[in-house]
C-alpha cells in the first residue's frame, strides 16, 4: 500500500471479540454512559435468543482493523394478526467524526430486511431529519406524566405483582407471560390486574423526573393504552404505596379521563417496516434490555 492510500472501510456484522473495541467507542459517543454501562449492553445482547436470521448485535464500521462506527440492534417477536413478525430496536448509533460520510453505511445494513419491523424510540433531536429523510416514520409524537392515582377506579379490579408460580388462566398468554418474566428479571416492575376472572399484564420501568429529583415509572408495556387507564386507579394506589406517584405514558394527545401533564413533541418514537408499532408496548427496548 502506497502512503498515500486511505486504510479501507468496511461495514460488517460485531461479534462477540470485538465488544472490547466497541465499548470504547460507545463509551466516547456517549460520554454520559460509563463503559460499565456499555459492557452489560454487550453482555446482554450476548445472552439474548435472536430470531433467525438476525444479527446478534448489530454492525460496526472499520478503518484499518479499527471499530469507528456502531450501530447496536435488539431483536425480538412482534405481533402481527397472530403471525411472528420480527422487530427490531435500533439504539446508540455513533460515528466517529473523522468518518461521517460513511455513517449511512451502517443503517442501510442495519434496516435491510424488508419484513422486520425498525423501531428507533430514543432518537435525539438533533437526528429527527436525518431519521425522517431515512425513511422512518413517527408513531407516538408525545408523553403524559401522569397521576395514575388520581385516575378512574375499576371496581374488583386487584392489582398484584407478577408470579412465575401463578396460573393466571387462559387470559394471560404464554407471550405476555415470557413479557412480565422477562422484563422482571431486567429490573422492571412487573404487575398484574385481575377483574371478573381476565388477567391483564402491565410493566413499568423506573425514571425520576424534575431534573432526577421525582422518582416515577414508564410504562413499558400493556396490551392497550385504554386497559392503562381503565385501571390506572387501582395501578396507581398500588404504586402509590411503593412511593411511585407519577407514571410517564407515551400518547399521541392526552388519554380521556387521565390526570396528568401533557408534553407534545416529548419522547418521538419512529419506525421503518410492514408493521406500525402499537403505542403501549415497548417490550424489549433499550432501556430495559441495557439500563435506564
Amino acid at each position: 500500500m502506497t502512503g498515500d492510500m486511505a486504510p479501507r472501510i468496511r461495514c460488517r456484522l460485531i461479534t462477540e471479540e470485538d465488544a472490547p473495541e466497541i465499548t470504547g467507542l460507545l463509551a466516547r459517543g456517549f460520554p454520559s454512559r460509563p463503559k460499565e454501562y456499555w459492557s452489560r449492553a454487550l453482555e446482554r445482547l450476548a445472552q439474548r435468543e435472536t430470531p433467525p436470521g438476525c444479527p446478534r448485535f448489530g454492525y460496526m464500521l472499520e478503518c484499518g482493523g479499527t471499530a469507528v462506527g456502531v450501530i447496536l440492534m435488539i431483536f425480538s417477536k412482534g405481533r402481527d394478526g397472530g403471525a411472528a413478525r420480527a422487530r427490531c430496536n435500533i439504539s446508540s448509533w455513533y460515528v466517529d467524526p473523522r468518518h461521517q460520510g460513511y455513517a449511512s453505511l451502517l443503517i442501510a445494513a442495519a434496516v435491510r430486511l424488508k419484513d422486520v419491523t425498525y423501531m428507533n424510540v430514543s432518537p435525539a433531536i438533533h437526528t429527527w431529519p436525518v431519521i425522517e429523510a431515512q425513511g422512518f416514520r413517527r408513531y407516538c409524537s408525545g408523553q403524559v406524566v401522569s397521576i395514575p392515582a388520581l385516575g378512574p377506579w375499576a371496581p374488583g379490579a386487584g392489582v398484584q405483582d407478577f408470579s412465575s408460580d401463578e396460573d393466571y388462566g387462559p387470559s394471560l398468554t404464554s407471550a405476555e407471560r415470557n413479557i412480565l418474566e422477562t422484563h422482571r428479571n431486567y429490573g422492571c416492575l412487573s404487575l398484574v390486574v385481575r377483574e371478573k376472572g381476565e388477567t391483564h399484564p402491565f410493566v413499568f420501568l423506573e425514571r425520576r423526573l424534575f431534573s432526577e429529583v421525582l422518582p416515577a415509572l414508564q410504562l413499558i408495556y400493556c396490551r392497550e393504552l385504554k386497559d392503562y387507564v381503565r385501571f390506572s386507579g387501582a395501578l396507581g394506589r398500588r404504586l402509590w404505596r411503593r412511593g411511585y406517584f407519577a407514571a410517564i405514558v407515551d400518547s399521541e394527545g392526552k388519554p380521556p379521563r387521565t390526570v396528568g401533564l401533557y408534553r407534545p413533541e416529548r419522547g418521538p418514537k419512529y419506525f421503518k417496516g410492514p408493521e406500525r408499532p402499537r403505542i403501549g408496548d415497548l417490550s424489549f427496548c433499550e432501556s430495559v434490555v441495557f439500563g435506564p
